[in-house]
């Protein structure tokens, strides 16, 4: 038998399977089945509307019920959308003419009466049924949500992230739907009279492969399993005057945050969008003055085990530039022979020596213009806000800078690279008379050639096996900015590698 959870719910209103609607859009995905059962008025078409217009961040799009067009498809910004009706279908083989039999793959599935077609039901699915609750109000309906399969973890998730916003003292707030990233935790701006704060979904990370040296991708390079790593950098960064979030409420089992908002008012502008120059020069202030401190390596983590943060060691270097010959180089036709990936390696594993001999200090990883919040009523460095740091390592004071000057994700003039990395180097020079500009600028070409030929397989990478070819766009830019940094004298033999068995990017 299939295995299942079930919670109900009293929705005394409308508004109130608003919020429910909201709090399982951030459980779910495409690929997802979720039905809606009840009697004629029940509210299934209300709760379907709710969470389209959630997803789409717009509260008067237009959701028709599907009664009459039986499917209804949206192209949501998150992923697509199928909202079907399937009162009026009376034989099962009508799903196929409809387009629901099978289910499009890559598309959340919303479906009322799904019991006019049992069988073509996914066993993995999560089932709300409503009904009339008159003693509670007019409009008060009762919701029971099943999880079947698969499914069960995310309503007992669901469970748990409603019972972390009744004990914050959240459940009323309006929920508004942000932007994600490439990885699988989700948020919303939880709305308040008396302010807005964000909540975070950060589930525990699922094992993949053990295919490098018997770990996981994740595991292998050191990415965050869970919430707690965020929590103990966030604490560590806001002792140091670094703005990181405030953290008001956590349930560091589930994996949920309420923090504080920083906006949205980033370091660029301009379509296409280019850096803002003051506060480049503020993000490289900051970064200048964190690498001048000696930073702890084991960080306290209040009710648990203290945190001890990862080395990004050989092995982690070296399969992050894997990622290249196992992803890019396929798509470009040019798959290395045994012979050429055992030099590929052993010139980096040379070329890693020095990176790995440097002084050590905390590399956040992700230190460039979607992490960063620009808070103009702050002064001096705390005018940077950083929100995403979770996989921070014990690395090359470098590999942050390099993240920053050369942007994976917007095009950083090299002339405004080369006075920021001065800029860089003076205030480190200012704080320590021994500190060496040109030892410093070779580690940046290195730490520059190892990120961005990281780049270019993560990117292929996300295009091919997880369906985001949006990603393929920045490869360009990874591919300028690593000619840039083969340029240096120390990374000549590379340079001539890669120019004999690595071809540039479509585009």
């Amino acid at each position: 038998m299939t295995a299942s959870t079930t919670f109900s719910v009293a929705l005394f209103n409308e508004t109130a399977t608003a919020r429910l609607m909201a709090d399982l859009a951030l459980l779910v995905g495409p690929g997802d089945v979720i039905t809606l059962s009840g009697d004629l008025g029940a509210g299934k078409t209300a709760a379907a509307r709710a969470m389209i217009r959630y997803l789409a961040d717009d509260e008067m799009l237009e959701v028709p019920s599907p009664t009459f067009t039986l499917v209804q498809g949206y192209e949501l910004p998150p992923f697509a959308v199928l909202h079907a009706d399937l009162y009026r279908v009376e034989d099962e083989g009508e799903l196929e003419e409809i387009g629901l039999s099978p289910l499009p793959e890559a598309t959340l599935a919303l479906i009322e009466w799904p019991e006019r077609a049992p069988s073509a039901l996914p066993p993995d699915r999560i089932d709300i049924a409503l009904t009339h609750r008159p003693a509670l109000g007019s409009t008060a309906r009762a919701a029971d949500i099943t999880g079947y399969g698969k499914a069960a973890a995310q309503v007992a998730r669901l469970k748990a992230l409603r019972e972390f916003l009744e004990t914050s003292g959240y459940m009323d707030a309006t929920r508004r739907r942000m932007n994600g990233d490439a990885s699988t935790r989700s948020y919303a701006r939880l709305v308040r009279d008396d302010g807005i704060v964000i909540l975070m979904n950060f589930p525990k990370r699922p094992d993949g492969a053990a295919i490098y040296n018997g770990k996981s991708y994740s595991a292998a390079v050191h990415l965050a399993e869970d919430v707690r790593p965020f929590v103990a950098i966030d604490d560590g960064l806001r002792a140091l005057g670094i703005s990181a979030p405030a953290i008001h409420h956590s349930d560091l089992d589930h994996g949920f945050l309420i923090t504080e908002d920083f906006g949205s008012e980033g370091v660029i502008e301009g379509d296409p969008p280019r850096p803002i120059a003051e506060r480049y020069e503020a993000a490289t202030d900051a970064l200048a003055t964190l690498h001048g401190r000696a930073l702890p390596e084991i960080l306290p983590l209040p009710g648990h085990d203290d945190y001890a943060i990862p080395v990004f060691d050989r092995d982690a270097l070296l399969i992050e530039i894997g990622l290249m010959p196992e992803w890019y180089l396929p798509d470009r036709d040019a798959p290395l022979s045994e012979e050429k990936r055992a030099e590929f390696f052993a010139m980096w594993r040379a070329l890693l020596e020095r990176p790995l001999a440097a002084p050590k200090t905390w590399v956040l990883r992700d230190y460039h213009s979607p992490n960063l919040i620009w808070l103009a009523d702050r002064t001096g460095i705390a005018r940077v806000g950083v929100i995403d740091f979770q996989d921070t390592v014990l690395g090359p004071r470098s590999y942050d800078v390099v993240s920053l000057l050369q942007d994976a994700r917007i095009d950083v003039p090299e002339s405004l690279e080369l006075t920021l990395l001065s800029r860089y180097i003076k205030v480190r020079r200012a704080g320590d008379a021994g500190f060496d500009p040109a030892g410093f600028a070779e580690l940046y070409a290195i730490m520059s050639a190892q990120r961005n030929t990281r780049l270019l397989g993560t990117f292929a990478r996300l295009d091919r096996r997880d369906g985001k070819p949006h990603y393929l766009r920045h490869q360009p830019r990874i591919w300028t900015y690593l000619q840039r940094s083969l340029a240096h004298p120390s990374l000549a033999h590379m340079r001539d590698w890669y120019l004999a068995n690595v071809p540039p990017p479509k585009g």
